[in-house]
């Protein structure tokens, strides 16, 4: 069970992979949103539950009804990778009837070590998908998430419908996705950097930048940034999830915040820049398989109290301009 948000039931998937095809003889159910329902598509031994927050598993006798419906199901064991308040009653009773049960720690004691301003215990914590694998340790389940007989496993890049391929032109071209926003003005690097970025990226002919994001006033921002240039697309508002999931799978690499989208393209075996302001990849949320110098994070020397908070949602006076001291010229690098 994992109910939200997007980036960290991204984060759910690459484990997964791993646990079927290191045990094809045990069948997973995953509870979640149903938007999230292509993220799992295509597992083997994967279904997906739909989890209807606004009506049917609505409050507590909604999640009495979640484990009825999900008790029916002949379920051996409850994995929550979510452990809030919701998951935890669901998993309780599964406890109580009897099913092993077993919920991811998520650090909370490391991470505000990590963040707080003084006394900063500034070290790499487990990642998200070392805490998952946990879980299922719990339930008697070894995963090796890069194991060497079977491999990471990543599925395959989707075929590109007429659709998209008249949106993006030619294929054969780099395909660059950019995804600039995040959910905290914190995480987002300035946008006339990235307008600066863009620009030089487009100067290669040979490239095709993809911009991605969503909601009205992103699209205008993004319209702004693509400065009607041939070879930089503006796909946000132009594209069922589904397909822009494919094409995600078909990116080069993917440039993005530490949001969601990094997420996304790394489950789909995408090589993933991310840029990192107010948060930092030692708190656990780096995108899966992605080396370290792919991660482009704000100077420390000049800003000590980074990471000042693991979601970016705290604000600290002094540090609005602390993702300008990743250079644009940083950037454009690593992405060719």
């Amino acid at each position: 069970m994992r109910l939200s948000a997007m980036g960290d039931v991204a984060m759910t998937v690459p484990v997964l992979r791993a646990f079927v095809s290191q045990h094809p003889e045990v069948k997973i159910t995953v509870v979640s949103r149903p938007f999230f329902k292509p993220f799992f598509e295509g597992i083997p031994n994967v279904a997906f539950f739909a989890f209807d927050e606004k009506e049917k598993h609505k409050g507590f006798l909604g999640l009495l009804r979640l484990f009825q419906d999900l008790k029916r199901l002949n379920i051996d064991a409850f994995a929550d990778l979510h452990n809030v308040l919701r998951s935890k009653i669901v998993r309780n009773l599964f406890a109580l009837s009897g099913k092993k049960t077993a919920s991811v720690d998520k650090g909370r004691a490391e991470k505000k070590a990590l963040t707080q301003p003084e006394n900063k215990v500034f070290k790499q914590l487990p990642t998200m998908f070392e805490r998952h694998v946990k879980v299922f340790e719990q339930l008697g389940f070894t995963v090796d998430l890069f194991s060497r007989s079977v491999g990471t496993v990543f599925p395959e890049k989707a075929v590109l419908s007429p659709e998209i391929l008249a949106l993006i032109g030619d294929k054969n071209q780099k395909l660059i996705g950019i995804a600039p926003f995040a959910q905290y003005d914190s995480k987002v690097y300035p946008l006339d950097l990235m307008q600066e970025v863009i620009d030089k990226l487009a100067l290669d002919a040979t490239n095709t930048i993809l911009l991605f994001g969503g909601g009205k006033k992103e699209i205008e921002l993004l319209h702004s940034l693509a400065s009607n240039k041939e070879n930089v697309i503006t796909m946000a508002g132009q594209l069922k999830f589904q397909q822009e999931l494919q094409l995600i799978s078909n990116l080069d690499v993917m440039l993005s915040m530490d949001s969601g989208n990094a997420h996304i393209a790394a489950m789909l075996g995408v090589k993933v820049i991310t840029l990192w302001g107010a948060t930092h990849p030692y708190a656990g949320f780096s995108p899966f398989n992605q080396p370290l110098e792919n991660t482009l994070v704000s100077d420390r020397n000049q800003f000590p109290k980074l990471p000042t908070s693991v979601y970016g949602n705290k604000k600290v006076d002094g540090y609005e301009d602390a993702m300008r001291t990743i250079t644009v010229d940083s950037i454009v690098k690593v992405l060719n």
